[in-house]
């Protein structure tokens, strides 16, 4: 059996696992962007998808613990971790490197 009859020919997939599910946030974010006040840098862009806006809210902002806070975003506690984990890593270096982070919308999905 050849690699392509077992995996299936023409599967083109980015990355490891299931592809992301749509989720439904309970909260609109009006900042759509951050920027360094020391001006905008050549340095690429960091962006934060809503629901890891969401997962940063609800637990660092909001102080829910992390199995309230999957509870209400209606994911499992594993995938708030995930998001979670996701958005800090991202934050964190847009702050050291002063790069800018656009927050991805609903529009934006639609648009792509």
């Amino acid at each position: 059996m050849t690699d392509d009859e077992m995996h299936g020919a023409g599967r083109c997939r980015r990355g490891r696992g299931r592809p992301r599910m749509k989720r439904q946030g309970g909260f609109s974010f009006e900042m759509r962007s951050f920027a360094p006040c020391s001006g905008v840098s050549d340095i690429d862009p960091v962006y934060l998808l809503q629901e890891e806006m969401e997962a940063v809210r609800l637990v660092d902002l909001l102080d829910n613990d992390q199995e309230s806070a999957a509870e209400i975003m209606g994911v499992s506690r594993r995938t708030l971790w995930r998001d979670l984990h996701s958005a800090r890593k991202k934050i964190a270096d847009a702050l050291v490197n002063g790069k800018i982070i656009y927050i991805s919308t609903d529009d934006d999905e639609k648009e792509a």
